[in-house]
């Protein structure tokens, strides 16, 4: 999300109750690349109530703020941001299932959300298993893998207004593309997510969410040991040459990419579009 464009004196801002602010926070301590300098704080949400509550205090008071998740598609400055943060991030899933229809908050991780699908026997989440953030920054993003993206499944969102505004938007509306949604120009936030997903197996699922997990490991990094952001680059869109997309990290290792590193950056060994500190 952009920053929210307000100008007032910030310095004294006022958190709803019952809402955590961190001070001066390092940014550094939330995003998967380990970058980032301080923000003039860190206000921590887990619901779309929460979120909302704190929205609707900085722009009350004029405090100039952007969002973020899971932290795990970001590259923050060293220098920091003259702005506070909301973390809209749970560490416990926030969700319900009623039939086939799944409703996660904005703060879920996506994973948290396939694995619940998928233990529950209801399929169109699996092929996202283990791919990092929230499911709010997957909604942005129309993150996917093997050929899926989260608007083939998604039926509806929740969005807030930096005024505090809300209002729920179906799928279609939201011009989904390949790693792309009308919501990358907004300044809109999503609070919660509504899946449309169909029964299946619960054990048949999970295996499969194993085997692609295991796929991921292959040629992935353990964040906790190569600190990244994920892969830098858009796959190639197709040509009259190619009938489908080419994948941005084939091409970079032909040119040599995985040979590259510079001061504390560096391509990783397994995957030439993923650069590790």
């Amino acid at each position: 999300m952009p920053p929210a464009d307000q100008s007032g004196d910030a310095a004294a801002f006022i958190p709803p109750a019952g809402i955590p602010l961190l001070p001066e926070r390092q940014l550094s301590r939330y995003t998967t690349f380990q970058l980032g300098g301080p923000a003039r704080g860190v206000l921590l949400c887990r619901t779309p109530a929460e979120l909302r509550q704190a929205v609707l205090a900085l722009t009350s008071q004029g405090c100039p703020f952007i969002l973020i998740g899971g932290g795990s598609n970001l590259v923050v400055s060293d220098q920091g941001l003259e702005c506070y943060v909301i973390r809209y991030f749970s560490e416990e899933p926030v969700l319900r299932l009623e039939e086939d229809r799944l409703t996660v908050s904005g703060s879920t991780r996506l994973d948290d959300a396939v694995a619940y699908a998928a233990c529950h026997g209801y399929e169109g989440l699996n092929y996202a298993s283990g791919i990092p953030g929230t499911v709010g920054g997957a909604v942005v993003g129309n993150a996917g893998a093997f050929g899926r993206q989260v608007g083939d499944v998604l039926r509806s969102v929740l969005l807030i207004h930096p005024d505090g505004t809300q209002r729920r938007v179906e799928a279609q509306e939201l011009d989904f593309q390949y790693r792309h949604s009308a919501l990358k120009e907004s300044h809109e936030i999503v609070a919660e997510a509504e899946f449309a997903l169909k029964s299946a197996d619960a054990a048949g699922l999970q295996k499969e969410r194993a085997e692609i997990l295991k796929i991921r490991a292959g040629k992935h990094p353990d964040l906790s040991q190569n600190p990244c952001a994920g892969s830098f680059f858009r796959n190639i869109e197709p040509t009259y040459q190619a009938g489908c997309r080419q994948a941005a990290g084939r091409f970079l290792d032909q040119a040599g990419g995985k040979a590259l590193s510079y001061g504390g950056a560096a391509i990783y060994p397994k995957h030439a579009n993923i650069i590790v500190k």
